[in-house]
C-alpha cells in the first residue's frame, strides 16, 4: 500500500517511533566520519537526545540557520565548501523536516532546488516526515513530488502524528541504502516481536485515504485557531501556519493562565513561543487536544 501511494517500488520497514526512524535511517546514509546538514531548529538536532549520532557511532550534526525552519541550497553548499580537509567530518547527508519545526512547508520547487543541489555536492537526502501527511494535505499535491521525484533518499514517514497508537514506517527509495537496514533495526532493538501490531494501523490509515483525512483535518483546525487567535490583542502570530501548529508569543500571565484551565502545550520548540498543536482527533469547538 505504501508503494502504491507513493508510485514507485521502495522498501518499508517499521520502527516504534520517530527517533529510531531517523537515527537509523541516517546511520545507514553515512559513516562515522561524515556529518549530517539539518537545520538549527531540526528535530534531530534538539530532540533527539544524541540518537542520531549514538546510532551512527559518531557522526556528527551539523546545523544551518534559515527563515521559517527551512534550508536552502545555496547555504548547503557553503557548508560543505567550507573545509575539505581531512581533519573536518565530511558532510555527507542533508536532512529536511517536512512540514518544518516552525509549522511551515517546503514547496515543491524547493526541495527540488535541494535535492538537485544535494545530488551535484554528493549527497544524500533525508527526510523527516513525522508531520509528512500534514505537509501533503497542506500542499495539495503527489506524495512521491516531495520525495523521490524530488531527490529524496529516504523518508521517515510518520503514523503516531496522524492517527496511529504506535509506529512509523522508514520508506528507503534508494534500495542499494536499504541494505541490511533489518539488521539496524534489530540490533537497537526495533524489531517488534509481533510486528503485525506496528503495521496492522497503516493498513488502516492507508485504506479509504485515512492518512490524509486525518492530516487535512488537523490542517484546518489550526487554519480555525489562527483565525480565532489573530485578532486578540497581546497576541502575535510568529509564522503563517501551513500545516497543524499554530506558533504565538503570549503574555506570561496568559500562558500561565492556560495552563491552569489545564491546556498543555510546549514552550520551547522552534524559536520560542507557544506552539499550539492541533491533532488528527482535535474538536473544532474547543480545539481540545492542544500539546
Amino acid at each position: 500500500m505504501i508503494r502504491e501511494l507513493f508510485e514507485t517500488d521502495c522498501e518499508v520497514f517499521f520502527v516504534f517511533n520517530g527517533t529510531a526512524a531517523n537515527s537509523l535511517s541516517l546511520a545507514s546514509l553515512s559513516q562515522s566520519y561524515h556529518s549530517i546538514l539539518c537545520h538549527d531548529y531540526s528535530h534531530l538536532e534538539r530532540d533527539e537526545c544524541g540518537a542520531p549520532e549514538f546510532f551512527s557511532n559518531g557522526t556528527k550534526v551539523l546545523t544551518i540557520p534559515g527563515a521559517n525552519g527551512k534550508i536552502y541550497p545555496d547555504d548547503v553548499e557553503n557548508m560543505v565548501k567550507r573545509r575539505q580537509d581531512i581533519h573536518y567530518p565530511k558532510p555527507k547527508v542533508v536532512s529536511v523536516t517536512q512540514s518544518t519545526e516552525m509549522g511551515t512547508c517546503y514547496t515543491v520547487d524547493e526541495l527540488e532546488a535541494l535535492g538537485c543541489r544535494a545530488k551535484h555536492l554528493g549527497l544524500k537526502m533525508h527526510m523527516d516526515g513525522a508531520r509528512f501527511a500534514n505537509a501533503v494535505a497542506s500542499l495539495k499535491i503527489k506524495p512521491k513530488q516531495i520525495t523521490w521525484q524530488a531527490g529524496v533518499d529516504v523518508l521517515c514517514f510518520g503514523g503516531t502524528k496522524n492517527g496511529s497508537p504506535v509506529g512509523e514506517a522508514v520508506v528507503f527509495f534508494n534500495h542499494d541504502l536499504a541494505n541490511e537496514f533489518d539488521y539496524r533495526c534489530k540490533q537497537s532493538g526495533q524489531l517488534a516481536s509481533k510486528m503485525r501490531y506496528l503495521s496492522a494501523p497503516w493498513v488502516g490509515m492507508l485504506k479509504s485515504s485515512n492518512w490524509i483525512k486525518h492530516a487535512s483535518h488537523a490542517n484546518k483546525m489550526a487554519a480555525l485557531m489562527h483565525q480565532l487567535l489573530a485578532p486578540v490583542e497581546g497576541i502575535r502570530i510568529m509564522f503563517q501556519p501551513e500545516a497543524n501548529s499554530v506558533f504565538v508569543e503570549m503574555p506570561r500571565r496568559l500562558i500561565d493562565h492556560m495552563h491552569d484551565l489545564g491546556w498543555q502545550f510546549y514552550t520551547f520548540i522552534g524559536e520560542g513561543g507557544c506552539r499550539l498543536m492541533c491533532s488528527w482527533d482535535t474538536r473544532g469547538g474547543g480545539c481540545s487536544h492542544i500539546c
